[in-house]
Parts: C-alpha cells; sequence; structure tokens
C-alpha cells in the first residue's frame, strides 16, 4: 500500500498547543498507550510523568539524547540597512556554517552585520554559497559560539508564541553536547530527581547524540512518503553505550528510547551493526558505536531493530515525527490515542504532555 502523507493529517484546535511548560518538569500528564495486552487489544492509561518509574523495570535501558540547543537564531543587517534573520543548523568547519536565511535577495558574496544588545557592530559574516530554498553556507569573520549567548536567540518552533522566561527550560536536564536547533522534547519532561529514583530502581541509562535539525518537525510536502527525503542530522553513538544496550537486549531487558530522536540514533546504529545475515530469524540487532549524519525516515511498515518501548509528546499533523510513532504503534492505534488526547484534555507539541508507548 502507497503511504500518502494525508493519511497522517488531523485537525488540532490551537487552544491545544502548549505555550509553556509546566512546573514542575515531571507534573506533566503522562498517556501511557499499551500496543498489546493480555487479551490482545490495546489499552490506555491516564498518569503524571513521575509516575514513568511502575512501568520500567530493573535492568531496562532508558535512552536519552544529550544534545543541547544553541542560541542559534542571528538578526543581521544587509548592506542596504535591512533587517534578516540568519538561522545556524549546522556547523562545517572553524568559521563556515550551514545557515537558513530569513529575507529577500541575499546573494552569493554580500556581507552581513551582527548587532549587539546596543546596536553597534558585533562581527560579520559572508554568503558563500547558495543551497536549496532558503539555506546557504555562510562565512564568520571569527567563530560565532563564543558569541552566541550575546546574540542569538533561542529558535523556538513558530507556533510558541509566549517568550520563554528562562532559556534553561527549553533543554533538558541532562544536555550535554551543543548542536541542536530544536530540543529533544520528550526529555523536556525528566528531572534530575526523577533520573536518580529510576536509576534506585535499578533502572540503567545510556545516552546518544543527535543534533536536531528543523526539518525534523517540517510538514512532509510530498504527497507520497516515498517521495519524501528526511534532512541529515548528525547521530553519534559511543561504544560503551552501545555495549550497555547489548547487554541489557542479551539478558532480556527493554530499550525504552526517550524521543523520535533517540529512535532514529539507535535503529541507524542497529542498521549499521554487522552480519545481517540471519536477520529475518533474529528479533533484534545489535547497535554499534557510530558518528554520521543520519537520513533514516522511519515509516509504518518499517521493521524496529533494537527498540522495544518509546516515550515521545503528541506531535504536529503530516509530521515525520507522527510517521515515525505511528510506524511503532500502527496508525490507527495512534490516531486513536490523539483523539483521546483532545478529548482528555492534553496539551500537545513541544512544551506538552507526554506518551509512553508500550
Amino acid at each position: 500500500m502507497t503511504l500518502q502523507t494525508s493519511d497522517f493529517d488531523y485537525e488540532l484546535p490551537a487552544e491545544f498547543i502548549a505555550q509553556s511548560a509546566v512546573e514542575p518538569r515531571d507534573s506533566s500528564r503522562l498517556m501511557v498507550l499499551h500496543r498489546e495486552t493480555a487479551h490482545n487489544a490495546p489499552h490506555i492509561e491516564h498518569r503524571i510523568f513521575r509516575d514513568l518509574r511502575d512501568y520500567i523495570n530493573p535492568g531496562d535501558v532508558l535512552v536519552l539524547n544529550q544534545t543541547r540547543v544553541i542560541p542559534a537564531r542571528l538578526h543581521a543587517r544587509k548592506p542596504t540597512g535591512g533587517l534578516i534573520e540568519v538561522l545556524l543548523l549546522e556547523k562545517i568547519m572553524d568559521r563556515r556554517w550551514l545557515a537558513m536565511i530569513g529575507g529577500r535577495n541575499v546573494t552569493p558574496d554580500m556581507r552581513l552585520t551582527l548587532q549587539d544588545a546596543n546596536g553597534e557592530p558585533a562581527t560579520s559574516l559572508q554568503i558563500v554559497e547558495v543551497r536549496d530554498g532558503s539555506q546557504r553556507v555562510v562565512e564568520f569573520e571569527a567563530p560565532i559560539e563564543p558569541l552566541l549567548d550575546a546574540l542569538g536567540e533561542m529558535p523556538l518552533p513558530p507556533y510558541i508564541h509566549t517568550p520563554l522566561s528562562d532559556p534553561e527550560r527549553y533543554q533538558t536536564v541532562y544536555a550535554h553536547t551543543p548542536g541542536s536547533v530544536a530540543a529533544p522534547t520528550a526529555g523536556l519532561h525528566f528531572t534530575a530527581d526523577l533520573l536518580i529514583a529510576l536509576q534506585q530502581h535499578g533502572v540503567e541509562i545510556a545516552y546518544c547524540t543527535l543534533h536536531v535539525g528543523p526539518g525534523t518537525f517540517l510538514p512532509v510536502r510530498a504527497e507520497q512518503l516515498a517521495d519524501h527525503t528526511l534532512h541529515a542530522e548528525y547521530a553519534e553513538l559511543r561504544a560503551e553505550d552501545a555495549q550497555r544496550i547489548n547487554a541489557a537486549k542479551l539478558r532480556g531487558n527493554r530499550v525504552i528510547a526517550v524521543g523520535t530522536t533517540s529512535v532514529r540514533t539507535l535503529e541507524t546504529a542497529a542498521l549499521r551493526s554487522a552480519g545481517a545475515a540471519g536477520e529475518d530469524v533474529c528479533p533484534w540487532r545489535p547497535v554499534i558505536a557510530i558518528a554520521e549524519h543520519t537520513t533514516l525516515f522511519i515509516t509504518p511498515g518499517d521493521r524496529f531493530r533494537v527498540v522495544d518501548a518509546m516515550i515521545t509528546n503528541f506531535h504536529l499533523p503530516q509530521s515525520t515525527l507522527l510517521m515515525l510513532v505511528s510506524a511503532f504503534a500502527g496508525r490507527d492505534l495512534i490516531r486513536q490515542a490523539y483523539e483521546t488526547a483532545k478529548q482528555t484534555g492534553y496539551r500537545f507539541y513541544s512544551l506538552g504532555d507526554a506518551m509512553l508507548i508500550l
């Protein structure tokens, strides 16, 4: 069956889109979605996120994406004085970045000026290459990282209209490696106390890194899913974390991915492992250490090789994230869960509530 992008559409009134995060972090609501029960029928529970311990067993591995969001939104002036927006996407080399430019007539070799809070010139950049759409390769006159905290803004999704009072609220408590332009939002529900409680319960923690780009959250424009290509995002899984995950699978414990970014990193690492022969008879495939760009696009019908359960948020219509969770739980079950979420007042999108899919 050919999957259409329209198969993943749904109506969501604006009042369901969370404009601010709840406090404390682990007081958000948690929908627990059981894909199968003793009667082979799906089941939904309504809990609070801090109840997560009730569903994770000692020896299970929780995989967290430790990427950190950078203040990637910059404001610059053209030589004519016009203001434009520069959204940094990925560092290419020392002073060169791939960026998305919000403005017209931004041509090769044009030099743009970044200003400080007082309106004084702080540094400049030059357009060195034109890429698809609004993407450009830019080169700064000096490394931009030391200036980002002073000149940059946190790149909140366009559906969030309330400014953050504290930029750290758009970071996970375990954020470590800078590089994302959007938060891995499933992880925003964790507190340090909850993570400690889970470890005391016997749950193991493993980390991965996937630097989230804006393409992850954009609606799919192609009519058919087969015609869509996901933007490449840097993914990394260290050898010690891969060993921890494989050991859990060997002893019969579960691997629980926190967020679709962790899912894609783990499934990419499983695809890269050697010994594909016998895959059809083995219920899972080991993961190996990786450090690469992934374009893995998971849609219904795809096989999950390592992930047993998933923590995620409620996603935008026609997004690749909604397609991934539909692949994991089934399109009809996800549609049912989202309708239940609307009927019972769950908060949607990046700063909203969570779902645990078992």
